[in-house]
């Protein structure tokens, strides 16, 4: 099964968790501006997004199993 992150952009506000945990998954520019790198990473990758995921403060991050 694969999986895959989507993004709420209307519910972000560029805190950058996201990054501090995936930053090989996810930049927030200097304008708070969200970026997913990889809308479909490597499972190895799963933890850290599930981490980002989890501590986003507004909850804009999600994965769906495809």
């Amino acid at each position: 099964m694969s999986w895959a992150i989507t993004l709420d952009a209307d519910l972000c506000q560029g805190h950058g968790v996201c990054e501090s945990e995936a930053p090989q998954v996810f930049a927030v520019s200097r304008d708070g501006i969200l970026t997913v790198l990889d809308t479909s990473p490597p499972e190895d990758l799963r933890p850290a997004v599930e981490l980002a995921v989890r501590y986003c403060p507004t909850r804009a991050i999600h994965i769906t199993e495809e």
